[in-house]
């Protein structure tokens, strides 16, 4: 009996679903907490949580694994100088899922992933960095 193994495909092509996971762990080291769809979060989790157990190791050779499932070298420098000693002494469960309800257009379950021990301030650091700079651009 097969029993549901391997993983959910979420009705894409293997290179689709590889980039979209790289984007979205990309985003989430980013942010720390990001909004989607219910299958998608409980597929990204575990994604997420072996890059932070890579980052809590921290070599050479960690550093290059993840280097090539991330996209962007400021989220593999983030995950390394900032999450992975966050959850240094802490032994998994580095994610929380929560449920968010359903997505007006067509009743998608929605989640919101995020770090446990999160930042707050982290969530849209990025964008308020470049507003100021155009403003301080225009002045």
């Amino acid at each position: 009996m097969r029993h549901s193994s391997g993983y959910r495909k979420l009705n894409r092509t293997h290179e689709h679903r590889k980039a979209m996971f790289a984007n979205m762990a990309g985003s989430l080291i980013e942010h720390e907490q990001i909004k989607t769809t219910l299958p998608k979060a409980k597929e990204l989790r575990p994604i997420v949580e072996k890059l932070i157990t890579l980052a809590k190791r921290g070599d050479l050779h960690a550093r290059r694994q993840a280097g090539a499932q991330l996209k962007e070298d400021r989220h593999l420098e983030r995950l390394f100088a900032i999450l992975g000693p966050r959850y240094q002494n802490r032994a998994g469960g580095y994610i929380r899922v929560l449920k968010a309800g359903f997505r007006y257009g067509d009743m998608a379950p929605m989640a919101i992933i995020e770090f446990v021990d999160r930042d707050p301030s982290a969530k849209g650091a990025a964008d308020r960095a470049r507003t100021e700079a155009e403003e301080a651009a225009e002045d």
